[in-house]
């Protein structure tokens, strides 16, 4: 599927045709979604025969409920020719309200973190509300928050001290993307697509280096294909958590702050994807800071390998692990911007060397 002209549209509202995963509160290792018995997972040996694209949405395309809908539209769009899997982050902004409860904790300040905690619950809450779901599924959904909700303030004792470990920073930063993932997939099912959240930590097998982890790629692959490809399968979308996995005894990491993108070609990686759409706020990769020079122009075409130099010399264009997975299977990068899905972007792809690394330095 050519994302060229993907762009949102509106339609009816309808109910959703598929199932839904049941939620399970298994505690901090295994944070929400586990995998539906329902589905047969014999399915979970080969991607499905239409295409398979992964969306990547960033904390700034989520940013409330209009724009978490029309992302959504956007994967709607897609789900039509292709089966379509979607990794979001956190909102905007939820990271640094997480981190600072964990701070507050090892301060001392036991007031201050519950009130952050209630902050980031309330937020998601609102954000519910104005998707407006419909009495029964905003009942569903809100439900599911607040269970999730109890889960953070659990994080928080009523008194005593907190040491702010490692492991607890990536415990309480994993929560943005998991209040997200359901929110997204409610909005899907607004919008008629079947979805489920799904979280990431169930199957990226990662290191022990909290704040920092590195998965485990092979292992990670053959537990992902077990949970996703059935999804796929039977025209589901699943919404994966970015950002967090978990060790191999169940403790949840993070890949590292700014790690999204790594994130979504990872999950690309381990359904196959033909394409991963890195979908942000600008319109894809410039030779120059557009904010700064009148003379960035947008590039259309780069190689691997003039990605991954740009990427490794520090110019933000891409997490510098994104290129060596897509190159592996040959699979299609874009950049584009949710904000202007008519735009086409930068497609990063193997043997389009069109701009010369002479022409590509210190793109953005």
């Amino acid at each position: 599927m050519s994302p060229e002209n993907v762009q949102e549209e509106s339609a009816p509202e309808r109910s959703p045709a598929a199932f839904r995963v049941r939620s399970a509160r298994t505690g901090a290792a295994r944070p929400f979604d586990r995998f539906p018995a329902a589905v047969d997972k014999r399915a979970a040996s080969t991607p499905p025969a239409n295409g398979v694209v992964a969306f990547k949405f960033g904390g700034s395309s989520l940013l409330g409920a209009e724009r978490i809908l029309h992302a959504a539209g956007l994967a709607r769009r897609a789900a039509r020719s292709s089966s379509v899997a979607v990794v979001v982050s956190a909102m905007k902004g939820v990271t640094d309200h997480l981190l600072s409860i964990a701070h507050a904790l090892s301060d001392g300040k036991l007031t201050r973190a519950r009130q952050e905690a209630e902050v980031v619950l309330n937020l998601h809450l609102d954000v519910l509300h104005d998707l407006r779901l419909g009495e029964g599924h905003d009942l569903r959904v809100r439900r599911e928050l607040q269970l999730l909700g109890c889960d953070l303030l659990h994080e928080v004792p009523v008194q005593g001290f907190v040491a702010a470990s490692a492991e607890l920073f990536d415990r309480l930063a994993s929560f943005g993307e998991r209040f997200s993932a359901r929110l997204f997939a409610a909005a899907l099912e607004k919008l008629g697509i079947a979805a489920v959240p799904v979280a990431s930590s169930e199957f990226v097998l990662t290191c022990d280096t909290f704040r920092d982890a590195q998965p485990h790629l092979e292992q990670t692959k053959q537990r992902g294909r077990e949970i996703l490809l059935p999804l796929l399968h039977e025209g589901i979308v699943p919404v994966v958590t970015g950002f967090i996995g978990s060790t191999p005894d169940g403790r949840i990491t993070t890949l590292g702050r700014n790690s999204s993108d790594f994130s979504g070609a990872i999950i690309a990686h381990v359904i196959d994807a033909d394409e991963l759409v890195i979908w942000t706020d600008v319109d894809g990769i410039y030779t120059a800071n557009p904010s700064e020079s009148g003379e960035a122009r947008l590039l259309h075409e780069l190689s691997y390998d003039e990605a991954h130099a740009l990427a490794a010399s520090g110019a933000k264009v891409l997490h510098a692990k994104v290129l060596p997975l897509a190159a592996e299977t040959d699979m299609v990068i874009w950049i584009r911007n949710t904000f202007n899905p008519q735009a086409r972007g930068t497609r990063i792809g193997p043997d389009h060397g069109i701009p010369r690394p002479s022409q590509v330095r210190g793109a953005v």
